[in-house]
C-alpha cells in the first residue's frame, strides 16, 4: 500500500483521485505522520466487497462439507442458475 499525506487531497484532490485510479489499490492517508484514513476508488471497493462476499459464501460451503451435509448435484446447480437467468 501507499502512503500519502493527507495535505495531498487538499493540494490536489483531481490529482489523488486519478493517482488512486491508476493505482487500483488502497491508500494510507497520514495526519502529523500517523495512519489517519484509507482511501480506495470506487471500483476496487466493490471488487472488494465481491471478493469478501465470495469469500463468506465458500466458508459456509467448505463448513457444509465438514460438517457432511448432501450438497446439490452439478445438474441441480444448473439448473438452479439457468432457471434463474432467464426469470430476468
Amino acid at each position: 500500500m501507499q502512503i500519502k499525506s493527507s495535505t495531498t487531497i487538499l493540494k490536489d484532490y483531481n490529482g489523488f483521485s486519478k493517482y488512486c485510479h491508476e493505482l487500483d489499490e488502497p491508500v494510507i492517508l497520514t495526519r502529523n505522520g500517523e495512519a489517519d484514513l484509507v482511501v480506495i476508488s470506487h471500483e476496487a471497493f466493490r471488487r472488494m466487497e465481491a471478493r469478501n462476499a465470495l469469500q463468506s459464501k465458500l466458508l459456509v460451503a467448505e463448513k457444509q462439507v465438514a460438517d457432511g451435509e448432501e450438497l446439490p448435484s452439478h445438474e441441480q446447480v444448473m439448473t438452479k442458475i439457468t432457471s434463474g437467468i432467464y426469470m430476468r
